[in-house]
């Protein structure tokens, strides 16, 4: 058992490494909606800030990295003391998959080129991408609360986002269909599309996380998961 002032250095770390999850959170979500703003505007400026601004999520990913394995060297610590911590490292790795994503979108808005905007597209991706920031945004809270009715809420949410990643893709075919000069806008639209749907799937890793640092097990249902394999089907049909 730890003594009294042991314990009191073991909740500090523990509150460090929530307070580097928490920021490394908020620069996740603002990465998205800055890459999301920046595809949508064709600002090549400010997709170029979601480009350089990624480094600082990686540097913060390390920092936990460290705190974590230098706090269980120290403390030791077992059961739900040791989950928080395992929990915290995978929190970590999927906000750093989401920078990572945010970052790839950037760098296809240089690639937008040309007078074709088509307006529903546009639409679907910010409202895609808008589902998935308020799922990004909901599952932290739970992470920060330990609230497994609300980290399973958005585990059971992913499928209407791979539902309009879908519908999405089959809009995007059509155009190509249509007129072949729209195929290089929409290719890269479509890879815009599939980055905004796997930050949606780093959310759900989350929510998964938070059952497990609550409870102790995983979450044995199978995850709700939508067809996204349709766009891959229709090109070849």
């Amino acid at each position: 058992m730890m003594n009294e002032h042991t314990a009191k250095a073991f909740d500090t770390d523990l509150q460090e490494l929530t307070r580097k999850v928490s920021e490394m959170g908020g620069l996740a979500e603002r990465e998205i909606a800055d890459s999301i703003q920046a595809l949508t505007r064709r600002d090549a400026e400010l997709a170029m800030r979601v480009v350089a601004s990624d480094p600082t999520i990686d540097a913060l990913q390390r920092e936990i990295e460290e705190k974590a394995i230098l706090t269980i060297a120290r403390r030791q610590p077992m059961a739900i003391d040791l989950r928080e911590i395992v929990a915290a490292l995978r929190v970590a790795n999927d906000l750093e998959r989401i920078g990572d994503l945010a970052k790839n979108i950037g760098k296809r808005v240089s690639a937008l080129e040309g007078d074709f905007h088509p307006t529903k597209l546009i639409r679907g991706v910010e409202h895609m991408a808008s589902l998935v920031l308020g799922q990004l945004k909901s599952v932290l809270d739970a992470y920060g609360s330990r609230d497994i009715a609300s980290a399973l809420a958005v585990w059971k949410g992913d499928e209407e986002i791979d539902s309009l990643c879908t519908s999405l893709f089959r809009e995007l075919l059509t155009y190509m269909m249509e007129d072949p000069r729209n195929i290089t806008f929409c290719i890269h639209l479509m890879f815009c599309a599939k980055n905004i749907e796997r930050m949606g799937d780093h959310a759900t890793n989350i929510a998964e996380t938070v059952y497990y640092m609550v409870e102790g097990q995983t979450i044995t249902e199978q995850r709700p998961k939508g067809d996204t394999t349709a766009f891959a089907k229709a090109a070849v049909s």
